[in-house]
């Protein structure tokens, strides 16, 4: 478990922890959380599956490098608000592995499984329709999943709930 004293008073995350526990407003949070987290994994998953195509690299070694690049958008996301919010870097990582994690976590599990088993998405290459459609049906189904578990999470004060501190 992060200890994230250091970063100051967490208040009560008016907007997160305040809601009751089945209401709309946790789920919109969750909702708000989750169309981040699905930002930074779709420009890291596209942009990785595309050099990978491009490249002509192995399925293994495109979804490697999608992966990697999701977290590392997923988390620059994050970060440029932290620091802009006044947090040195070493801070504003530890709120953005605590914030996003999770959440990159299980979109990248689902999205690349859906990929995979779709037959001949990961082998049509950049021009076809089969491969773009995959992916966003992958991309789309991933976010259904990781909702509740975003909406858990902020529930908890953890996840996204870390990071709300610094949203201006």
């Amino acid at each position: 478990m992060t200890d994230h004293s250091a970063l100051g008073d967490h208040g009560d995350h008016s907007g997160y922890l305040s809601q009751a526990p089945g209401g709309p407003g946790l789920w919109s949070q969750a909702i708000s959380a989750t169309l981040h987290c699905l930002t930074g994994c779709a420009i890291g998953e596209v942009l990785g599956l595309a050099i990978g195509a491009a490249l002509g690299l192995s399925n293994l070694a495109t979804i490697v490098l999608a992966v990697l690049l999701a977290f590392v958008f997923g988390y620059a996301l994050t970060i440029a608000p932290v620091l802009r919010a006044g947090l040195p870097l070493g801070a504003a990582l530890g709120v953005a592995f605590a914030a996003d994690t999770v959440s990159i976590s299980v979109m990248e599990i689902i999205d690349n499984a859906i990929v995979l088993v779709v037959p001949g998405a990961m082998d049509a290459g950049l021009a076809s329709w089969l491969f773009w459609g995959s992916l966003v049906f992958a991309l789309a189904v991933a976010f259904v999943v990781t909702v509740p578990v975003n909406r858990w999470l902020i529930a908890r004060g953890k996840g996204h709930a870390v990071v709300h501190q610094f949203h201006h």
